[in-house]
């Protein structure tokens, strides 16, 4: 049995804690409507007065960033494919018997890419059904003649930057995953996703001039927005057939060259 002068010390202590969880409740919940007012300023500062869209320009506005959004999952999907090719094969312990299997490099990357495109097409087209229950995108003015041809187009030069960017998890065990997500990341920010590329800085403008998907949205948006035909997105069309030309050999020699230095150095070895 406790004394009362241990009872009363027991009583004292509890009601320290309980003031002082009280105290510290008090200043927690300071913060919480600081934070508040700080969104409701921030919110009343973002609103521009006098300034009214009209619901064509909304759903314009809507269809751009669909667009936008689409496409980048698609590239996004096909990308991290092709470029987790290597990652998962180590992770899973087949990428030495695969690189050993008598079957040509370029037949086991054109079943890789293969296998991207049609997974990344499937994701975009659900995703569009999808974002079509939600909102009107009016597509009626859409050649999708041109768009299906500037896509094909398109994921050629995506595949060839993907098999180079391959090469990273084989070399780099630990980190080139997350090498080749810094790649997807500048493209992210340079190709006008989900603005012109004429709002970035003059140098970064340089930049999104030599990436394919700059080209590819553009192109896809001329296409499905205005109804832009093939004969008037030659400006799009040329630097992607470029690009295609360029990027699918020099991914494939990069990539064996790559190859031979791994099984050289030991570095196909699954690592963790």
């Amino acid at each position: 049995m406790l004394s009362v002068r241990q009872r009363a010390s027991a009583g004292q202590a509890l009601r320290g804690m309980l003031s002082g969880a009280g105290a510290e409740t008090a200043k927690g919940y300071a913060f919480i409507e600081r934070n508040w007012y700080l969104t409701k300023r921030a919110s009343a500062q973002s609103t521009i007065p006098d300034v009214h869209f009209t619901q064509t320009q909304i759903n314009d506005f809507i269809l751009y960033l669909t667009i936008g959004t689409a496409i980048w999952s698609y590239v996004s999907v096909v990308f991290d494919n092709v470029t987790e090719m290597v990652t998962m094969e180590r992770w899973e312990g087949t990428i030495e018997y695969t690189f050993m299997a008598p079957v040509s490099r370029v037949t086991h990357m054109f079943g890789a890419c293969a296998f991207a495109l049609l997974h990344g097409f499937v994701l975009t087209v659900v995703q569009l059904f999808v974002v079509g229950l939600f909102f009107h995108l009016d597509l009626s003015h859409a050649n999708w003649g041109a768009s299906l041809a500037i896509l094909a187009l398109g994921s050629i030069s995506l595949i060839g930057l993907g098999t180079i960017s391959a090469i990273l998890p084989m070399l780099f065990t630990e980190r080139g995953a997350q090498m080749a997500y810094i790649i997807r990341a500048i493209m992210l920010l340079v190709s006008g996703v989900y603005y012109p590329i004429t709002v970035l800085p003059g140098w970064l403008q340089v930049v999104s001039k030599i990436t394919p998907t700059t080209y590819a949205l553009d192109g896809l948006r001329k296409s499905i927005q205005g109804g832009t035909g093939l004969g008037a997105l030659a400006g799009d069309i040329w630097p992607l057939i470029i690009c295609g030309i360029v990027s699918v050999p020099l991914g494939l020699i990069i990539f064996n060259q790559a190859e031979r230095y791994a099984k050289r150095t030991g570095k196909l070895k699954r690592n963790g």
